[in-house]
């Protein structure tokens, strides 16, 4: 049986240092939810307090809805799965599975039906007899995981499990945890460096950066709504373009970029709102997701495009995709456009972007700045 799990103001400091610095967290039964941000930020150590690996060095730490402070790792109903597998090179991949099930002294008959059951589940049923030394990294992480699932406990931690793995054995492996979640239905707390890996694996993603949560949301809330410039330039690939400038008032609001060519201003709101209730020349960072700029003319039109020319300086192909990389006042910014609708570099290229999905970030806070409404681009 699934169950939840509540932090309430959690600290935790190594000597002097702060590493987690007053976090409050709840997590539902069944959730999947992802730690994600940069290394050093205090995920993994986050989750090593979930575990009982690390003490708390205040606050309280709840799994279905028992206070587990000093509760030992062996009795609080969780499995853990590392980045380093940690199988038992001396034994062998039945071995290593019923390892745990063995000094927990588990009747042989229900050993192997869980035994069974779960190698079948992970396709490494024909693994039983082999040692570590004999499996591919991803063989490796089967049994690992293979070891956590035979526990059936409440909560799985999951430490970075892909981050030794190649591109393509990541992301077959990222589809078989789904599977798994969608299937066993229990909490899932993971960890992993991979905005990619979190937006899709995640019901809901905690973006942590120098030991604070910046934000806790859905993965379509934290992509399209980000709290502020480090959520939204930390989520996506690639990263949201930040274009530093200031607003200005003029039969209109506009956001005019640092350094830009003469008459380039990006129309915000139609009317002031509340919380852009700001002077001339505030400065502000405008955030335009790549996909939302794209060659003039080749999506359908909207009430809230706005297009402007600048050269090309920089074409990378990738595929499905082409990334037009061009600059506003010595800054590289990136527009993903469809291969048909590239230009070589050099060469002057009609740019159009969605306005309604622009985002506006104060300079100085980095907080978001919610507008009134969409913007209302005047046709030329």
């Amino acid at each position: 049986m699934a169950a939840g799990i509540r932090l309430d103001k959690i600290r935790k400091s190594f000597g002097g240092t702060d590493v987690i610095k007053g976090i409050d967290l709840e997590i539902e039964p069944g959730e999947f939810v992802v730690l994600v941000g940069p290394s050093g930020c205090g995920k993994s150590t986050l989750l090593n307090l979930i575990a009982g690996l690390e003490t708390a060095t205040s606050g309280e730490i709840s799994i279905g809805g028992h206070m587990v402070n000093t509760t030992p790792p062996r009795d609080r109903d969780i499995a853990m799965v590392f980045q380093s597998y940690a199988l038992y090179p001396t034994k062998t991949v039945r071995g290593n599975i019923t390892f745990g099930m063995q000094t927990r002294r588990i009747p042989k008959a229900d050993q192997e039906a869980a035994l069974q059951e779960f190698s079948t589940l992970l396709q490494i049923e024909h693994l039983l007899e082999r040692k570590p030394g004999q499996l591919s990294g991803g063989q490796r992480q089967r049994v690992a995981m293979g070891r956590a699932l035979v526990r059936q406990p409440a909560v799985f931690l999951f430490d970075e499990p892909l981050s030794n793995l190649d591109a393509k054995l990541r992301i077959e492996m990222r589809t078989e945890i789904k599977k798994l979640h969608q299937r066993l239905g229990k909490t899932v707390v993971y960890v992993t460096h991979d905005q990619i890996e979190a937006m899709t694996l995640a019901s809901r993603i905690a973006v942590m950066d120098n030991g604070h949560i910046r934000q806790f949301a859905d993965p379509a809330t934290i992509y399209e709504n980000p709290v502020d410039m480090f959520v939204a330039g930390f989520m996506g690939s690639p990263p949201m373009n930040m274009i530093p400038g200031r607003l200005q008032r003029d039969g209109g609001l506009y956001m005019v970029p640092d350094g830009a060519p003469a008459g380039l201003r990006f129309p915000l709101a139609e009317t002031e709102s509340a919380d852009l209730d700001m002077p001339d020349g505030h400065k502000v960072v405008l955030g335009l997701r790549p996909e939302t700029i794209f060659a003039a003319g080749s999506e359908l039109p909207g009430p809230a495009r706005f297009a402007f020319d600048l050269p090309v300086d920089v074409v990378e192909p990738t595929g499905p995709d082409t990334m037009i990389v061009f600059q506003i006042n010595g800054q590289d910014l990136i527009a993903r456009v469809r291969p048909a609708d590239a230009q070589p570099a050099g060469s002057l290229f009609r740019f159009e972007v969605d306005m309604a999905k622009a985002k506006l970030f104060d300079a100085a806070t980095g907080r978001r700045l919610q507008s009134g409404q969409p913007p209302k681009i005047p046709q030329a």
